[in-house]
């Protein structure tokens, strides 16, 4: 991989509203994503989240970003912590 702005993004998460209680989505520099069961390793975390989505709201708690709302268009049930990382 060469520059830093070209890598590839993980989500590892915990909790259920997913498809598997512990799984990882991993978005690449070209937008596309997957999503697997379990941990994808490698995985260096760099920050730690909980998000909690109630219909078309969201919650997230991120140590980084700190709090945010938002509103999706899917209506959804999910509390997950989650680690971000590469």
């Amino acid at each position: 991989m060469g520059n830093g702005s070209a890598q590839v993004k993980k989500y590892v998460e915990i909790g259920f509203g997913n498809r598997w209680f512990v799984r990882t989505e991993i978005e690449y520099p070209d937008g596309s994503e997957e999503e697997c069961k379990g941990i994808a390793k490698p995985f260096a975390a760099e920050s730690v989240y909980l998000r909690i989505w109630i219909g078309h709201k969201v919650l997230i708690w991120d140590a980084k970003e700190g709090v945010k709302r938002m509103t999706k268009g899917k209506k959804r049930v999910k509390c997950v912590i989650g680690f971000s990382g590469r």
